[in-house]
């Protein structure tokens, strides 16, 4: 079967960005069939640059969300979900089951020029792949890094994609906080496999954190891991490694103390024991692996930043 790859992009408020990622999509050895981007509610001028970009993009469409009840977009757009909730809209719009791979990609993130060449092509190698996508490098002072440490099986969600069988089958994305956990868990449940591709490196414009700065992003993860069902130790070794990220140490600190507050607050967990269960015996293998320092590593040899070098 002939692969069709659909791309959808919720932003808001990319003026700064946009192009860029527009720019990078246009320069792809295989192009989207599709690429549909999905203003949500955009104060910036981030709509009249891509009325413009789509011009020049046969492949790229633009369509606007639904309207937030309120009327109002929320700040803290991590705290409610928004951007899968605009990706949702995408989907709806796009008539999503006709295409064999689904990738969700943020506003902000410059693909190097392989990027679907390689994940369509590690898709067709694996017919269990469900999910798979690269990892990201963001700006430290003039130098770019990892944002963060990359694993086997955690997909960053600005830059997934799915395989439409494993969309399916986990019942499409929830429109809730810890989304980019949950579908990659229920992916696994049943039966597909979710692998991180650490060769093929991303640029990210603008650093990983909610609207209301970094340390608050970090503490919404810790929320995150929560929902999940992540336990207590595990998520206190997972403060660690989150402590090495900027702000060093407060970063581990904030991490911890979502979590904890969540706890303290009883914030409503994904409620299904089976989920409960999978998850517990992912963690005990993991942790049985971080002990024995087994944990696997990729090569990242794709960067955008070998266009610079």
């Amino acid at each position: 079967m002939d692969q069709r790859l659909l791309v959808v992009s919720p932003v808001r408020n990319e003026a700064a960005h946009i192009e860029s990622v527009a720019l990078a999509l246009a320069a792809q050895t295989r192009r989207p069939d599709l690429w549909l981007v999905v203003d949500d509610e955009s104060t910036d001028e981030t709509p009249q640059i891509l009325a413009q970009v789509a011009r020049r993009l046969e492949f790229m469409e633009v369509i606007n969300s639904r309207p937030h009840a309120d009327g109002e977009a929320p700040r803290d757009r991590l705290a409610v979900a928004a951007p899968p909730k605009a990706f949702n809209v995408g989907l709806q719009n796009a008539g999503w089951q006709s295409f064999t791979h689904i990738a969700k990609l943020d506003g902000d993130i410059e693909l190097p020029p392989h990027y679907f060449e390689q994940v369509l092509g590690e898709f067709r190698r694996d017919a269990t792949l469900g999910l798979a996508g690269g990892v990201l490098e963001e700006r430290d002072g003039t130098d770019w890094g990892e944002a963060h440490a990359a694993n086997d099986y955690h997909i960053r969600g600005a830059l997934k994609c799915y395989s439409r069988d494993c969309l399916e089958a986990i019942g499409g994305i929830q429109e809730r906080l810890a989304w980019d956990a949950i579908d990659e868990i229920y992916a696994r449940m049943r039966g597909y496999r979710t692998r991180t591709l650490s060769r093929l490196v991303a640029r990210h414009h603008r650093p990983t954190a909610s609207a209301d700065g970094i340390l608050r992003g970090r503490a919404r993860h810790g929320q995150c891991a929560y929902i999940v069902r992540f336990t207590l130790p595990w998520v206190t070794l997972r403060a660690f490694k989150v402590a090495a990220e900027r702000p060093r140490a407060l970063s581990g600190f904030a991490f911890l103390y979502g979590y904890l507050r969540s706890a303290l607050l009883r914030v409503p967990r994904v409620d299904d024991p089976e989920f409960h269960s999978f998850v517990r015996r992912e963690l005990r293998e993991r942790l049985r692996l971080e002990l024995a320092g087994r944990v696997p590593r990729g090569e990242r040899l794709v960067s955008v930043a070998s266009r610079e070098r």
